[in-house]
């Protein structure tokens, strides 16, 4: 692997410690969001503290006044109150920088998971083919194990010619080679 790229474990901790800590600050600075009282319009709320805990109340920074959140959109639309202004859950995160954090983190999981699977493919290629470097060096290896054992063979037998003829034991015409070196 590269010296320059970090390995998966890291990219995996790095994109988890991100997760963990956005989530804790959203979750450390927020309080418990509560829905308002059946009777209690969101426009009697007169500051953002006041107005925000309320999960269907939006505070708006450009007007200075809560209104009711628009549930059948996901974002408020920008004539009700520009991303930029809108709050809602907590005064201090608007809804651009919400969009923005969802979308790294997003991103980041999405990224982080199409890099493990790369790498697992790319682990699962190079498994599939080692065993037929393996399997070449071991017949490679035997092959030379069985050539050392032949030509031990040969020159045993050669040891055992030479002392049979030595001592009378077999005659010249019985060795094996005899009739090639009469020719």
């Amino acid at each position: 692997m590269s010296p320059l790229l970090p390995d998966r474990a890291s990219l995996t901790a790095s994109a988890l410690c991100a997760a963990v800590l956005l989530l804790a600050s959203l979750a450390g600075q927020g309080e418990c969001q509560t829905t308002a009282p059946p009777g209690v319009r969101c426009s009697t709320y007169k500051n953002c503290d006041g107005c925000v805990p309320h999960a269907k109340c939006l505070w708006c920074f450009t007007t200075n006044n809560c209104t009711d959140y628009p549930v059948t959109w996901l974002l408020p639309p920008a004539s009700l109150c520009p991303l930029s202004q809108a709050r809602w859950g907590v005064c201090w995160l608007n809804f651009e920088a919400l969009i923005i954090a969802l979308a790294v983190v997003a991103g980041t999981i999405l990224i982080s998971i199409i890099f493990c699977c790369c790498c697992c493919c790319c682990c699962k290629t190079r498994r599939s083919g080692r065993p037929d470097r393996d399997e070449e060096r071991f017949a490679k290896r035997r092959e030379e194990i069985r050539q050392r054992a032949e030509e031990r063979k040969v020159e045993r037998q050669t040891r055992h010619d030479e002392i049979r003829r030595k001592y009378g034991l077999m005659g010249d015409s019985d060795h094996p080679y005899s009739k090639f070196e009469n020719e």
